[in-house]
């Protein structure tokens, strides 16, 4: 899990919550715990956590310096027991969170206090699968890579692939439409979706979707799909199966400035090459890298591009040797070609554990997810450096230079005064420096509470408007996961975040619970 800096505890009174998304007809405060009883009268007794210490395990996401305790979890097995819970905070007016695996990086899966957590963490059957038409139906709770395990002896694949994807679920990919490293070729999560039972905030269950990827009608599937959970909660996933490729390609090319890996990523896709993927990492996500997983990576270099091409072997091989040609052109001081399968997985370990292998080189960091135009990629980071130099931090690069996703990690130390304040900032300018330069504040990791405050300024208020309405028109009373992806005065006048001490808690007034 990716540390998000020093722990901050949010009580009911700090809580983060903008007022238009309060459910309009919340009960006292303790009406999410009150409904304990009543849910384990209908579900059984050990699918009910109220006991403090295990409710901790679900008071944040992978962004773990916001915390929220909820009045309690609730452990469904089936869609019909999703509707009973969703039923009853419906009636009390009760908000609630649906949590897959935890493994967000935005906040999107904070605990609401008071509220209920609805976990889909024991849904994780696979229902049907279709070999024929390639497709297969899946519970939410189905990890990312274990669609795959259940089609490989078949030659077929999910493609879609997190760097979490061994530990994060199907319902977590469709909140936030994740992508990974092979969305540059293969899209994102709703390009790979057929179909969805949701339970709605009501507890009306609904199927959208259909056999194929298109359907008559308003895309009410495309609609929910990075939603963060604001519209619905998918109880079951019809998603769309590939055939493995006939060759696999992969190279690693150093070069000694990111902004000449930046040219050579520009040349390859100017070549009319489509990669299946084209990752970049820069000496600092290096370092962290071969010191966890010792994939093999140069350590004496500035960046290093992994590029990696499929398909029928003749198209692999012809564009392979043209991608050698365009690193060497654009300044290539070193390649390395994977040899067997085995070097291939090493080299995406490697790229795959960057994040958690931060933890080597820096005791806390921040995680951040814009996206830019290709073309701009050297000019961005360029303009990174000069602000992190400003704050006085280092920033961490590892990020999908093919599609212009980047994933800037602002490392700091919260036991020196003042760097949590300062990287906190950093991250937001840079999130925000990707809306200026024509790009957007996500690609994958979605808004949530962490980037809700930055919505302005990709969107106008009409904009934001009609999202709203949107919303309204599935969740009208706000309870389906409050607080997230929306701007509003107290959540952006409250930003959650490091602690910092309240004037009354200095003065000796007040207490901090």
């Amino acid at each position: 899990m990716e540390d998000r800096g020093t722990v901050t505890v949010l009580t009911p009174t700090d809580q983060p919550g903008p007022a238009p998304e309060t459910p309009t007809h919340l009960s006292p405060p303790t009406a999410g715990a009150a409904l304990a009883d009543q849910l384990r009268a209908q579900l059984a007794p050990d699918r009910i956590i109220t006991d403090l210490t295990r409710l901790r395990t679900y008071e944040c996401d992978g962004i773990t310096g916001y915390r929220v305790v909820p009045a309690l979890v609730a452990l469904p097995e089936s869609t019909d027991e999703v509707a009973l819970v969703v039923a009853a905070c419906a009636r009390a007016g009760v908000p609630y969170v649906a949590r897959g695996a935890g493994t967000g990086l935005s906040g999107g899966a904070l605990p609401v206090a008071d509220g209920v957590v609805i976990s889909l963490a024991r849904m994780r059957r696979v229902l049907d699968v279709d070999l024929v038409n390639q497709r297969m139906t899946v519970e939410p709770g189905v990890t990312n890579s274990d669609i795959t395990k259940a089609v490989a002896a078949h030659d077929l694949y999910f493609a879609p692939d997190p760097s979490s994807q061994t530990v994060c679920t199907i319902g977590g990919n469709i909140a936030e439409n994740s992508g990974g490293a092979h969305c540059m070729k293969y899209g994102f999560t709703t390009n790979h979706v057929h179909a969805m039972t949701l339970v709605l905030p009501d507890a009306s269950v609904v199927t959208v979707g259909g056999d194929g990827a298109e359907q008559v009608g308003p895309d009410l599937r495309g609609a929910v799909i990075g939603s963060e959970g604001t519209l619905a909660i998918a109880t079951s996933v019809t998603v769309r199966l590939l055939r493995k490729p006939e060759a696999v390609r992969t190279l690693v090319a150093d070069f000694a400035s990111a902004e000449a890996a930046g040219e050579a990523v520009s040349g390859i896709i100017a070549a009319g090459i489509i990669p299946a993927a084209v990752e970049m990492l820069d000496a600092l996500a290096i370092e962290a890298c071969e010191a966890a997983v010792h994939a093999g990576y140069s350590l004496d270099t500035a960046a290093a591009l992994v590029v990696e091409l499929d398909g029928p072997t003749a198209e692999c091989d012809e564009g392979f040797a043209r991608v050698e040609e365009i690193c060497l052109e654009a300044g290539a001081t070193h390649l390395r070609f994977a040899a067997d399968p085995d070097e291939r997985m090493l080299i995406w370990k490697g790229r795959k554990a960057a994040f958690a292998a931060m933890g080597r080189i820096s005791p806390d960091y921040f995680v951040q997810d814009g996206v830019i135009p290709r073309t701009r990629l050297g000019e961005v980071l360029a303009r990174m450096q000069v602000m992190a130099d400003d704050a006085g931090l280092r920033v961490a690069n590892v990020f999908h230079a093919g599609d212009g996703n980047l994933h800037p990690l602002v490392l700091y130390d919260a036991a020196v005064p003042g760097e949590s304040e300062r990287g906190e900032h950093l991250s937001t300018a840079i999130a925000e420096l990707c809306v200026e330069m024509g790009g957007s504040i996500t690609g994958e990791h979605g808004v949530g509470t962490d980037k809700a405050c930055s919505m302005p300024k990709m969107f106008s208020e009409d904009d934001l408007a009609v999202m709203k309405r949107l919303r309204a028109a599935f969740d009208p009373d706000g309870i389906s996961n409050p607080g997230k992806i929306f701007p509003t005065p107290r959540l952006c006048g409250e930003r959650p975040g490091p602690y910092r001490v309240h004037p009354l808690e200095a003065a000796g007034l007040i207490e901090r619970m």
